[in-house]
């Protein structure tokens, strides 16, 4: 089986926050702590998945939370077109990551069976669970549903040959990572099973969870995906452009081939 290339595309970046919003346990909870906005890009030949969407324009000036570059043109280096875009994985549907799902119009959509549920359930009555969620964007995955353009996976399913989801739930109830077969060995986008390297390796938990154990438990999962440490992926890690080489252009960093530098 032939190995995928894959790329982190940066599209935002919020650096005006602190270690209190990261890790629910620290000593230095008031400490600057910033956080990138990442999709993914798997590629072996003419294939291409995306994983996640980023947001607009539109969702950034409702939350205050500016993009650098529209989602369709942080592709376009890689010679991507949002319309030619037929297989989408959604690791949850958190705005950050199904925010620009209209944006891919053509695209059959990879999702957890729990994460449908849980976003257009009660849990959505607490305006505390509802809080990364916006509502068009679940219509958006819903009129996907009905449109016949929805893959509903339960727990571990294939995407592609070497390419497997993996339901870890935690900081959503339907959090999915991707598992990709790369020539550094298995690759595991972790999305926001863990979004900085410190939440797994110390196992410090994110503030924003459904449920505590699911999430530990995914910290310990993460390993078993991934071949090595430094091919798990964390979702929203800065440190990602300081050990992967950045490739086409400034916001792009080869996953691969693996780090160019390893300091954990």
């Amino acid at each position: 089986m032939s190995s995928w290339e894959v790329f982190a595309v940066k599209y935002a970046d919020r650096n005006a926050r602190t270690r209190a919003d990261s890790f629910i346990f620290d000593d230095n909870h008031d400490a600057p702590h910033a956080m990138d906005y990442f999709m993914w890009v798997l590629r072996r030949g003419d294939e291409i998945i995306l994983v996640d969407t980023g947001y607009d324009q539109p969702e950034a000036d409702t939350r205050d939370r500016p993009i650098i570059l529209d989602p369709r043109e942080a592709l376009k280096p890689l010679g991507i077109k949002a319309e030619d875009i037929t297989q989408l994985i959604i690791t949850h549907l958190h705005y950050d990551h199904a925010g620009g799902l209209h944006l891919f119009p053509n695209a059959k959509i990879h999702l957890q069976a729990a994460e449908m549920a849980y976003a257009t359930g009660p849990c959505m009555c607490h305006g505390t669970l509802q809080m990364p969620f916006t509502a068009d964007h679940i219509c958006e995955a819903v009129k996907r549903v009905y449109s016949g353009r929805c893959i509903f996976h339960e727990g571990e399913g294939e995407v592609a040959g070497g390419v497997t989801v993996h339901c870890l739930g935690g900081h959503s109830r339907g959090l999915q990572a991707v598992r990709v077969r790369t020539e550094a060995g298995w690759l595991c986008l972790a999305s926001d099973a863990t979004h900085y390297y410190e939440n797994v390796f110390e196992k410090k938990p994110f503030p924003i969870v459904v449920d505590m154990e699911d999430m530990l438990r995914g910290f310990d999962t993460l390993h078993t995906l991934a071949s090595e440490r430094s091919l798990i992926i964390p979702g929203h890690d800065p440190l990602i452009r300081e050990m992967f080489p950045s490739q086409h252009a400034d916001h792009i960093f080869r996953l691969d081939r693996g780090p160019d530098q390893w300091t954990l």
